[in-house]
């Protein structure tokens, strides 16, 4: 995921007033064509025409169905959803981002897509995002897009400061010193959002909660000690410094794909934006490495992405054109396309062809994709990372100590996952 953290939250899209859905409301004549809403989520600028390219050449192929394309920004569009399948007013297909995917089929808005025909290629998929996209045993969504973040690095600073892609963050610690001290460049610059974060957790070989056991574990040593790591990458040689203004995203990536920062974590939904900065023409320049490994030896990052899911209020004529899309929609030829016009990551093996692999940003990303690690299927977890933006904000900031964020954190998600202990 988490796709469109800050990118697709900025771009405005169409307005949903004007949209129709699913059941009763799409508009369809008894003898015309079938017409489902798809929602999609993703940037309205750099994604979205390949989209409204293929929905074209769908319907080209299909004359019995009208696919009504609304792009909905994805910082809304869970609220959005949310109230309106409530009010039986959904549309047929979300672009559901994978932590939504369990919340909404938990509520019953989702239809389980086992053994239809929207699943009748399973086996191509790569088995951790099917895993992901699963509720109770059975599966709600069919992955779409899907990503992980990276330790990603301006090359040519690098090899200037005669360092390597660091391993560990003892390692990137000297590496950014180096760098700093050769090329002037700062080596690093972290962000304070909790999505970011989560890898350093994952490198003490925790999580915010431990979902089989039914404990919240984000105040724990281990923890702790992953938050402290994170902390102090905003102090030290070559380490810039925390950004708490709203437009962090933004600098962060602005100073990177200009070569004013030598590294960044990031993730592949940038890699179109990669390529439109100075330090990136050459697009032979962007490193792309594993996140470094945590004193425990571990070293991942979160499984973030989309499904396409149908909604379970619509009737079976809708469902079933619905169903049809997706399939269409995750077809090995439908990826390809996405991956080689959007530049992110096929959800199926053979998606990712010559042509594609020839992007050395995808290429790059689907090495990294084997120490992703999935989110765990529960509904709230995606909820989870709310309490701890806030207050990561504040520690980074210097508002209030590691403990004292971490201690109203653990409060906060008490109240999200109340059957949890502490």
């Amino acid at each position: 995921m988490r796709r469109g953290i800050a990118a697709t939250a900025l771009v405005a899209s169409l307005a949903l007033a004007a949209t129709a859905c699913g059941g009763s409301d799409s508009g369809d004549s008894a003898d015309g064509p079938v017409t489902i809403t798809w929602w999609d989520t993703s940037n309205a600028t750099n994604e979205a025409p390949t989209y409204r390219a293929l929905v074209k050449e769908f319907e080209a192929a299909n004359k019995d169905i009208k696919v009504k394309y609304v792009n909905v920004p994805f910082d809304q569009a869970q609220n959005k959803f949310d109230t309106a399948a409530g009010s039986k007013g959904a549309p047929d297909i979300l672009r559901s981002e994978v932590g939504w995917t369990p919340a909404f089929a938990k509520k019953g808005f989702f239809l389980p897509l086992d053994g239809t025909e929207a699943l009748a290629e399973q086996d191509k998929f790569k088995p951790n995002l099917i895993e992901q996209a699963k509720y109770e045993d059975k599966v709600y969504g069919v992955p779409f897009t899907t990503d992980t973040l990276a330790l990603v690095y301006n090359k040519e600073l690098f090899e200037k400061a005669g360092v390597e892609a660091p391993k560990t963050w003892d390692d990137l610690k000297k590496a950014a010193a180096t760098i700093k001290a050769k090329t002037g460049v700062d080596g690093y610059w972290g962000s304070t959002q909790a999505y970011y974060a989560q890898t350093f957790l994952y490198g003490e070989g925790t999580d915010t909660v431990d979902a089989d056991a039914k404990k919240i574990t984000v105040a724990s040593p281990e923890a702790k000690k992953g938050y402290q790591t994170w902390l102090s990458l905003f102090d030290g040689k070559g380490l810039h410094k925390a950004d708490t203004t709203a437009d962090a995203y933004a600098h962060i990536q602005e100073a990177f794909v200009n070569g004013k920062v030598a590294a960044i974590m990031q993730g592949p939904w940038e890699i179109t934006n990669f390529y439109k900065g100075s330090a990136f023409k050459d697009k032979n320049n962007l490193g792309i490495a594993t996140v470094p490994a945590g004193s425990a030896g571990k070293a991942g990052a979160p499984t973030g992405g989309h499904n396409l899911s149908v909604y379970a209020g619509s009737d079976k004529a809708h469902q079933e054109a619905a169903l049809k899309f997706v399939k269409f929609m995750t077809s090995a030829k439908a990826q390809e396309t996405i991956a080689l016009k959007n530049s992110t990551l096929p959800t199926r093996d053979d998606a990712y062809t010559a042509k594609v692999k020839a992007d050395p940003g995808i290429a790059g990303y689907q090495t990294v994709l084997g120490a992703a690690q999935p989110r765990p299927a529960l509904p709230e977890y995606s909820s989870l990372w709310g309490p701890l933006d806030t207050e990561l904000l504040k520690v980074a900031g210097g508002k209030e100590s590691l403990d004292k964020g971490l201690s109203n954190a653990e409060v906060a998600i008490a109240k999200l996952v109340p059957d949890f202990s502490k």
